[in-house]
């Protein structure tokens, strides 16, 4: 006995789940054919040290920062007393989240779940350690296998692959270090040899400037960039973060916002940054200000994706097309 098909199991017959489904790089389509370095990401300033204290920044674990859209990691190391590579905020008697070990091994678990996603990783050396010491936390974590190193060092920006390229070749995370990188570790980038950074620890709500403040005595060209869009509050000699003004400033629009401080830099410089670090990412509305800046329309999709590229998206545009075969 054949039984009539159910309306959703014609569309189906009709328009197969392979003609629809779309791949994703990063949460869009539109990213896949765009270069690394022509792409805006937002990125979580201080990403290990969450809580509610003054010395922390972000609101939740990396874990959660990756599965809600966050694609640009940056973090600070430090030594702790017993000469572990720890990341520590200023000093680990102040704020210690652990060994630098522990988290990459949580992006490695991440990035093996999400195999179209492309992460990029930004360490700072505080204590100005020996770069053996992150090569052991990369080996212990199984990390550099995913590590990308471009052929050539400095790479002209139009150089730069594509996410398409970096996850078809499975070289999707770019690491990069602040100070004591060297060709003896040649999958940890030196930052400054590739990026600019604007000044950080700003107590100016407005975000009124954008100038290059390192590294020192360098200029713009061929270089990326990174906006450092995080929000002080001066007490006595100590600067902490102004947790009061998050909404504000990580607002996609308005004065202060994430949109008004990269148009300035994009006035500047003439393109977009790479990167803009945030404090407490998930205030305010810091991905409807990177799809703005991507030229993209719709919000981004963490890890697995959804959205249009799902099964309801897939049904919706089958009914569609099927009003036009009849």
């Amino acid at each position: 006995m054949r039984y009539p098909l159910s309306p959703i199991s014609f569309i189906f017959s009709l328009f197969p789940l392979s003609a629809y489904a779309q791949a994703l790089c990063n949460g869009h389509a539109e990213l896949c054919s765009r270069q690394y370095s022509n792409i805006t990401q937002i990125g979580t300033h201080d990403s290990a040290f969450v809580g509610t204290m003054p010395t922390d920044n972000q609101d939740v674990n990396i874990t959660a920062q990756l599965d809600a859209g966050i694609r640009f990691l940056q973090a600070q190391s430090h030594l702790d007393g017993s000469g572990s590579l720890n990341l520590c905020h200023t000093t680990c008697m102040e704020k210690d989240a652990g060994p630098l070990s522990d988290y990459l091994t949580d992006l490695k678990i991440w990035l093996d779940a999400n195999p179209n996603e492309v992460v990029t990783l930004l360490l700072t050396n505080g204590d100005n350690v020996n770069i053996s010491l992150f090569d052991t936390a990369f080996t212990i974590s199984n990390l550099k296998r995913y590590t990308y190193t471009p052929p050539t060092s400095p790479l002209d920006l139009s150089a730069w692959p594509t996410l398409n390229e970096l996850i078809g070749n499975n070289t999707r995370l770019i690491a990069f270090l602040d100070t004591g990188a060297a060709p003896s570790v040649y999958y940890i980038l030196d930052e400054f040899t590739y990026f600019f950074e604007t000044p950080f620890d700003v107590t100016d709500p407005k975000f009124a400037e954008c100038t290059l403040d390192r590294p020192k005595g360098a200029t713009a060209d061929g270089r990326m960039y990174i906006v450092n869009h995080f929000l002080d509050l001066s007490i006595g000699s100590v600067d902490i973060p102004d947790d009061s003004a998050d909404d504000t400033t990580n607002a996609a629009t308005g004065v202060g916002s994430i949109g008004a401080q990269v148009g300035i830099c994009e006035g500047l410089y003439g393109r977009a940054p790479v990167g803009v670090l945030v404090d407490n990412f998930d205030r305010g509305n810091v991905f409807a200000a990177q799809d703005a800046l991507n030229g993209l329309g719709g919000p981004i999709k963490g890890g697995g994706g959804g959205g249009d590229g799902g099964v309801g998206g897939v049904i919706s545009k089958g009914i569609n097309d099927l009003k036009n075969v009849f």
